[in-house]
Parts: structure tokens; C-alpha cells; sequence
């Protein structure tokens, strides 16, 4: 059959719609996977193959900017990098770990073209985005991946989890030392609103993301603009942001801004019309903190009832209410995901040393025999949501530790550590009450304790729960005591919860200690008669309400942990709009107690 010119060009039509929608997807089963990275701690060197998306820019031999790989030929990076739009001399490197000595996972592309958003303006900032063709496809492998992007459906609330890599200077004109490694940091978001209100409202706008700590710390400064800041969405990373300007390095009260990249599905795809990148829609649960937030130029957003206009309030975190806990009654087991919201692994360069328990939504309690090996508040980072200490925890979360301290009674001792990152309260994550005013936990009654003890959980180490019963102390009987059958801890439980129910609630009614030939006589006394003596939370109710002050309230039959996601960050506004300049990302320690970092390049 003869085929008309119109035919043929509906055909053409045709086929070229097939090719691009499967080119939408294209990147999908592909993106987002790090297969090395098996770490989500804050502030330091980055893992070989952690960040397989990361590339180094290169402009006659000289590294000036990061980006991120979002396909087989295509790079995303910032178009402040580019006041020369010249592809001459740059070179792109993929797969590198260090700055100086050999990368044997490394390649290297040159660049075919250079496209910056038309829309970028250098005085604001806006559209702070360029896409860099390179002149041939790369592989993939372990250490050279592309990353998912944050669609345009995409939401990152208040406090979101995320996480920037990058090289550069380690302040300002202070290179990184030698090897000159890739360097990761954990921030939070900081919601628009909020950032409005610290940088001046006719700084930011909505084509733009922020995240860093409102006091101070961990941040962008000259080193590394372009890079990406990306979250994890069960087991893909998603690119949230490219880093573009700030004021300052790690001042408190001035976070990073980025370009957000969920602005720019439509354009990067009309650029890119084959094998485009995977875009996937992160969505963030619970309720946003930054709708709480206004200041002058900010107003508060009004809600509009059947009966009246109200002001958008956000709901009081509770504590002690566990969603998936339906415990009833049994001896001992694996536990569940979301059994047990508030149990916290404690670790010390990346191995699990204790449990701990979230008793508010910033603070974790454990016991102090946990830190013999050290007191440093940066050498310790407390995962929350994790179930199994060894393979896959789609609902962990990995936070530094920014403040510890000790108790200092004459028996036993706490600890309370103070995070330095909040974290969405969730299904899997909530915290447990404290027994301040001094519980009644009469004979019989029935609690439990859960931790990793070393041996138990199987292969991959599942957190382990047991039932146990209040008894009497005997010649042990002490106001500060409490006393139950006799449990079989090991090391790894140490630092963990006795938990038993009232009412609604799930209430922390001491610390898990393990008796040892130096113990007291009273405590080997009490283990050789099957008796398990442990100190009374309520015993510090005074250091804990010190060092915590306020904690969540009980939950009840109207308020549970469904409603807990909501952040309590409602800071004032700064004064005025501040001048800033764009820079390239790196990372940088410049407050040690909080394993300070900030990333940035003066491109």
C-alpha cells in the first residue's frame, strides 16, 4: 500500500511519542541504586561507590564545581559554574574518590555542550540550573550510577532527612586535606516559609530549596556549588536539590539554598528527548512544619472551617503510643517493624555498641556504662526505625549525635543524648514516656524489653523482644528500684528500655543494666535468685526534665502517633534581606561538636 505524506507523518508522530514515553521511564529500574552505600552518617568521608551519581568538574585540570549523573550522557550541575559556556578545556570525572592520587573506578568524559536555564538570573539566583552533554555515553557500575530526580509532584517537608556530597575547601580558603576525599553531610530541609523569614522573602522563591540547621553548623560555604543534596525513599535516592548560594558558612540561622529540581521536570526533559532521566515522586508523610511558620512578609496561612477561620495549628507530638504494637501476652521473639517505635541503636563508627530510647523527639536515653569508650558527642550516631542490624531498613533513620551528657549519681547512670537533626515522627518512629512522677508498677505486672543483644536476631541480627513480669526486690527493696524475673541480657542490650503499659501509654520505667561479677552484692544476690534489679527511670526525673525540659504528653484515645509527625519548629524571623553569593559545595567541619560541615565552591 502506497502510504501518503500525511500518513507518514502521523506514523513518524506516532513512533516518535512511543520512543519518549518510554524514554520517561527509561531511567527508572536504574536510578537512585547505590550498592555500596551502607552508610547514613553525617559528616565525614565519604565510602568508595557510596555516591555513584557524584562527578567532579574540571576546567584545565582544575576541579571548580560538583554535579550529579542523571543518565548514560547527561550531567546536572549549577549554571553559576558557567560564566564561560565554552565546553574547551572542562572535563567531567565519574567514579572518583579523592582529588589527588589514582581512582582505579574513575572515568573520564569531555563535554560536548553546555545548556544554562534561560531563565537564570546571577544577581538572584533563580533557575541556578545547566545540563553538560558529554561527548560519549559512560557505563554503569557499582561506583558510576545515575540518580532519580525529585518529580514536579514531589513534596520535602520541614525537616526532611537529606544529604549533600561534594569536595572543597573545609573553610573558608582552607583546603581540604590531603587525599582530598569526597566528603558527605547530613541536613534537614528547612521549609520555604521559614527560609523566607531568615534570608528576606524577595530572596527566595518557590524555584528554590533550603536545608541546614537553624543553629548553625552544618551548611554550604566556598567549595563545590552544583553539587546534589538528595533523600532516600525506601531504597532509591532522589535528588531534591543543586546547590547554588548561602550567606556565610554554617551561621546559624542562614541554611543552604539550593535549586530545587522538582521545578524543572518539564525543561530538563525537553532538553534530554532520549533515555531521560528517572523522575520519581518523593513524598513526605505526616504534617509540614513550615505551614506554622510566618513573620513579616510571611503571613500565616488561614484555614477555613464549616464554623469559623482559624490559623493552621500543628498537632502535639505524643508519647508512649505505638501504632503496629498489638503485644498481648508471650515469652520472647523477633520483633516486628513499628513494634517498638522508640528503640534507638547506638553506634560507634558504624557498629551497633548499645540500645537506647527516644523519650522526645530530639533527645534518646541509654545508659551511661555505654560510653566508656568515649564521651566525644560527634563520635557517636543513634539510628531510629531500624529493625535488623544487618540488611534493609526502609524506615530508619540516621542522625548524629550533637550533645551528650551523664548523669552523675552514686549507682547507676544515664545518658541523654541530644540530636542534631529532628526526625519525622512516624508509624516506626515515636517516643516513649517517661516515668517522671514515680509509676506505681505493682507485682505481676507485665512488661518488656527488646534490644540487640550480640548472638540473638538470626544472621541479620533482628531486634529481639521479651515479656517479663514486675516482682518483688526482697533484701533488694529499694525506693529507686525495680525489680522483674530474671532476664537473659546480653551485650548490645545494654542501654535499652523496661517497658510496661498504663492506660494508653507505653512508659519507660528504667534503664537495661547488666550485672557483672564487679556489681554490687546486692546484684549478683538478685541474679542468683532469678531477680533482675534495675534503677528506676523516676530516680533522675530531675536530671532528665534538666537536660530535656518539657517532655510529649501521654497519648489517650483521641490523640496517637498518627498525628505525630508534626515538627515543633516555629523559630523568629531574622531581620532584613541578607547579601548573598553563589558558591560551589563542599564539606566542611567547622563546628566539631556537631561534626560542622558546609559545602560550596566559588565557581
Amino acid at each position: 500500500m502506497k502510504m501518503t505524506r500525511k500518513m507518514i507523518h502521523l506514523l513518524s508522530v506516532a513512533f516518535s511519542i512511543a520512543l519518549l514515553m518510554r524514554g520517561c521511564d527509561a531511567q527508572l529500574d536504574v536510578c537512585g541504586r547505590a550498592s555500596l552505600n551502607t552508610r547514613i552518617v553525617g559528616g565525614q568521608n565519604a565510602s568508595p561507590g557510596a555516591w555513584p551519581w557524584q562527578v567532579s568538574l574540571h576546567r584545565n585540570s582544575r576541579h571548580f564545581c560538583g554535579g550529579s549523573l542523571i543518565n548514560k550522557e547527561w550531567v546536572l550541575t549549577a549554571a553559576h559554574c558557567f560564566d564561560n559556556t565554552s565546553p574547551s578545556g572542562l572535563t567531567v570525572y565519574l567514579g572518583r574518590q579523592t582529588q589527588e592520587g589514582t581512582n582505579a573506578n574513575e572515568v573520564s568524559r569531555s563535554v560536548s555542550e553546555i545548556i544554562k536555564h534561560p531563565g537564570y538570573s546571577s544577581s538572584s539566583h533563580d533557575n541556578d540550573i545547566t545540563l553538560l552533554h558529554l561527548s560519549s555515553p559512560v557505563t554503569f557500575t557499582d561506583y558510576i550510577q545515575p540518580v532519580c530526580l525529585a518529580s514536579s509532584s514531589s513534596t520535602f517537608f520541614n525537616r526532611t532527612v537529606s544529604w549533600v556530597t561534594g569536595w572543597g575547601n573545609i573553610r573558608t580558603e582552607v583546603a581540604l586535606p590531603s587525599p582530598q576525599n569526597l566528603q558527605e553531610v547530613q541536613v534537614p530541609v528547612v521549609g520555604n516559609r521559614q527560609c523566607k523569614c531568615l534570608y528576606g522573602v524577595s530572596t527566595i522563591t518557590d524555584n528554590m530549596i533550603c536545608a541546614g540547621l537553624i543553629e548553625g553548623g552544618k551548611d554550604s560555604c566556598q567549595g563545590d556549588s552544583g553539587g546534589p543534596m538528595v533523600s532516600k525513599q525506601g531504597s532509591i535516592w532522589v535528588q531534591s536539590g543543586i546547590v547554588s548560594f548561602g550567606d556565610g558558612c554554617a551561621l546559624a540561622n542562614f541554611p543552604g539554598v539550593y535549586a530545587r529540581v522538582s521545578k524543572y521536570q518539564s525543561w530538563i526533559n525537553e532538553k534530554i528527548t532520549t533515555s531521560q532521566p528517572g523522575f520519581v515522586t518523593f513524598t513526605s508523610n505526616g504534617t509540614d512544619g513550615d505551614l506554622a511558620i510566618s513573620c513579616s512578609g510571611v503571613p500565616a496561612i488561614p484555614t477555613t472551617t464549616v464554623a469559623t477561620t482559624t490559623t493552621t495549628t500543628v498537632a502535639p507530638v505524643v508519647c508512649g503510643s505505638a501504632t503496629l504494637n498489638t503485644r498481648v501476652g508471650g515469652n520472647s521473639s523477633l520483633a516486628s517493624s513499628g513494634v517498638w517505635p522508640w528503640m534507638a541503636s547506638l553506634q560507634f563508627n558504624g557498629s551497633h555498641v548499645c540500645g537506647g530510647t527516644l523519650i522526645a523527639q530530639r533527645f534518646v536515653m541509654s545508659s551511661a556504662s555505654c560510653f566508656t569508650r568515649s564521651t566525644n558527642a560527634s563520635d557517636w550516631t543513634v539510628v531510629l526505625g531500624r529493625l535488623n542490624q544487618n540488611g534493609s531498613n526502609p524506615n530508619e533513620v540516621s542522625i548524629k549525635v550533637a550533645n551528650l551528657t551523664l548523669s552523675n549519681g552514686t549507682g547507676d547512670n544515664v545518658a541523654v543524648l541530644q540530636l542534631a537533626v529532628t526526625p519525622n515522627l512516624t508509624n516506626f518512629i515515636q517516643p516513649i514516656c517517661v516515668d517522671i512522677g514515680g509509676n506505681t508498677f505493682s507485682a505481676n505486672t507485665q512488661c518488656w524489653v527488646a534490644g540487640w543483644g550480640s548472638g540473638a536476631g538470626g544472621v541479620i541480627q533482628t531486634l529481639q523482644e521479651y515479656q517479663t513480669s514486675v516482682v518483688s526486690c526482697g533484701n533488694s527493696s529499694s525506693d529507686n528500684s525495680i525489680c522483674t524475673s530474671s532476664l537473659n541480657l546480653q551485650q548490645g542490650d545494654q542501654g535499652g528500655p523496661l517497658m510496661c503499659k498504663l492506660g494508653q501509654s507505653w512508659i519507660h520505667a528504667a534503664v537495661l543494666t547488666i550485672p557483672t561479677l564487679t556489681n554490687s552484692t546486692a546484684s549478683r544476690s538478685a541474679r542468683a535468685q532469678d531477680v533482675q534489679v534495675f534503677t528506676k527511670t523516676s530516680s533522675f526525673a530531675s536530671f532528665l526534665t534538666s537536660v530535656v525540659g518539657p517532655f510529649p504528653l501521654k497519648a489517650t484515645n483521641s490523640t496517637s502517633s498518627t498525628t505525630s509527625a508534626a515538627n515543633n519548629s516555629t523559630l523568629g524571623a531574622s531581620s532584613g534581606s541578607q547579601t548573598s553569593s553563589p558558591f560551589c559545595f563542599t564539606v566542611s567541619v567547622l563546628l566539631p561538636a556537631l561534626t560542622a560541615l558546609k559545602i560550596f565552591h566559588q565557581g
